[in-house]
């Protein structure tokens, strides 16, 4: 069984002003006191997670690193909106309290408080509960698909989430515009090109073989193990977390991710612990739950699977490109290089 990760320190990070930010809370009418209990909290990003509590009540605070990247700020102020607007849908995922969109009141950079989530990282983390129980982890690969369901199913005009993406010629977009990415690395010093065994046939397949027809929805954009948070008291999804590729897509394409990611045979996987202890349901268990919850035809699903390895297979071959012009550690270049190459040789699998 693993343990838990140790808690870091309980001091703020130098980007957060607490002074700052108990003026701006009592702006908002937020319950008044001192700020105490400050917890880091480790994520996905570089983007700074600080759980503290005030007046009683506790918050977990989300803003860019200290040295913001160019679109930092933009890709907050959307994760805010995302989150607001899927409040009480029933999908899992923190609430948000109040956001910060001034960049003039922390030091440049909008943050937002959200409900902290009692839950665990079934990639960093396995609670005794699940460790020691099969079927639970079974039905956790079930219980990620129901969240995703559930996604899938929510009306994104209704919420108020028109405008939040460009869902016309979403699919027509996605193999241009990830050849175009995988060009632009050869614009890094030192990297050779792609050496990506048959690229081109897994592009010409997923155009030749696009879905003719589709709807458009809420998608989350990176639905993978490590951005979910389970329930420390069974199998349940207790939040998606990191909904900083979020957008207005094609839902089934968030599907084809979780497959394109899941621990089966020698597939690429991050599912850690969770992966390690086995036991989980089956490609066709995960296919078969999201129809029985979900309208949207799933005929073309082998599709969605291959776009999914084709593009988070070029996404990480940006850390080898940039590995090899020294921007990145050669180790980590190379472990991700060897996924690329695994999600194609998954691709070439399913097409045949």
């Amino acid at each position: 069984m693993t343990v838990p990760p140790d808690q870091q320190p309980d001091t703020p990070p130098d980007a957060v002003d607490l002074a700052v930010l108990a003026s701006w809370m009592d702006d908002r009418g937020l319950p008044p006191g001192s700020i105490e209990g400050i917890k880091n909290l480790g994520g996905g990003t570089q983007n700074i997670l600080m759980r503290f509590r005030r007046g009683g009540v506790d918050y977990v605070l989300r803003r860019g690193p200290r040295h913001l990247r160019p679109r930092t700020n933009d890709v907050l102020r959307r994760e805010a909106r995302v989150l607001t607007a899927l409040d009480g849908t029933g999908v899992p995922a923190p609430r948000v309290i109040a956001a910060c969109e001034d960049e003039n009141v922390m030091g440049g950079a909008v943050f937002y408080l959200m409900t902290p989530v009692d839950g665990f990282n079934a990639t960093t983390y396995l609670p005794e509960l699940h460790a020691g129980d099969a079927a639970i982890r079974h039905r956790m690969g079930i219980e990620a698909v129901i969240a995703l369901a559930k996604l899938g199913a929510v009306d994104h005009e209704a919420v108020g989430l028109a405008g939040y993406g460009s869902p016309e010629g979403f699919l027509e977009r996605q193999v241009p515009r990830w050849m175009s990415e995988l060009e632009g690395y050869g614009k890094l010093d030192g990297y050779p090109g792609p050496e990506i065994p048959g690229l081109e046939r897994v592009a010409a397949w997923l155009e030749d073989n696009r879905p003719a027809e589709w709807k458009p929805g809420v998608m989350h954009g990176d639905y993978h193990l490590a951005n979910l948070m389970f329930s420390p008291t069974g199998p349940e999804v207790a939040a998606i977390v990191d909904w900083e590729m979020s957008t207005i897509g094609d839902p089934l394409l968030d599907l084809g991710w979780l497959l394109a990611t899941w621990p089966v045979g020698d597939a690429v996987s991050i599912a850690g612990p969770l992966g390690a202890a086995g036991g989980l349901a089956t490609r066709d268990e995960l296919i078969a739950a999201y129809a029985e919850r979900s309208t949207r035809a799933l005929d073309a699903v082998d599709w969605y699977e291959v776009l999914a390895c084709f593009k988070l297979g070029i996404v990480l071959e940006g850390t080898h490109a940039r590995a090899c012009a020294g921007k990145a550690p050669k180790d980590t270049g190379d472990l991700l290089h060897a996924m690329t190459l695994g999600l194609f040789d998954r691709a070439h699998t399913i097409t045949g």
